[in-house]
């Protein structure tokens, strides 16, 4: 065999090669990324309910239909790409709580997402961290399975409008930084993130508030 043939016959392989793993990687890529966002759905559809539930009175209406879309000047400071929904929990038609989500893209292993149940008045209902990859037994203890630190933002307010001098906006940080959270023990960049997130999405859930974007007529019943 002549060596021009030999080489085109080996570049025809790899070629073929890499075709074949190329394909190989799309589809598995494609199979993960699936699971994925199937798997974060479902987290966050918890954590709707487990937000909601904290409120003294339940919510009558379906929280996946009964949203609002953020718009586009507000994805940023909620650190969302693609934009996304405010869901609404309603009682006998009357709003009970907004649910935001955000993503803390500053977390020391990457992206940290997010969901804050507001009431009306602006009072924390809730937040559940729904994805992360922080490190186990230090980051990961923003996460409610594996500690209750993120209890420490229920029933606060983004400034002092309330009766409680701790609720003000300096608070908003982790006490190493002078703020009113607690760090982990050699984890501090993890919880700064989440707080700094929380605090973003309070002042975007006050501008939406005050220019009423907010409103949303709720769902007709099928």
């Amino acid at each position: 065999m002549k060596l021009s043939q030999s080489i085109s016959r080996n570049a025809i392989l790899l070629s073929a090669f890499a075709l074949l793993t190329a394909g190989i990687l799309a589809s598995t890529h494609m199979l993960t990324k699936d699971r994925i966002a199937a798997a974060e759905r479902k987290a966050a559809q918890k954590a709707l309910i487990e937000i909601v539930a904290s409120q003294p009175l339940q919510h009558d209406n379906d929280l996946l239909e009964d949203t609002v879309k953020i718009d586009p000047q507000h994805w940023d400071a909620l650190g969302l790409k693609q934009g996304g929904k405010i869901h609404i929990a309603r009682h006998k038609e009357s709003v009970i709580a907004y649910l935001i989500p955000a993503v803390a893209p500053d977390g020391y292993s990457g992206s940290i997402k997010l969901l804050l149940g507001v009431t009306p008045k602006g009072k924390i209902s809730g937040v559940r961290v729904l994805a992360h990859k922080e490190t186990p037994g230090l980051g990961d203890k923003v996460d409610l399975k594996k500690s209750d630190w993120v209890l420490s933002f229920n029933d606060r307010y983004l400034d002092s409008t309330t009766n409680s001098p701790r609720n003000n906006v300096s608070s908003w940080a982790v006490k190493k930084d002078g703020g009113d959270f607690d760090q982990f023990t050699g984890a501090t960049i993890t919880p700064r993130a989440v707080v700094n997130q929380v605090k973003r999405a309070l002042e975007v859930f006050a501008a939406m508030q005050e220019s009423n974007a907010l409103y949303a007529p709720k769902p007709e019943t099928k």
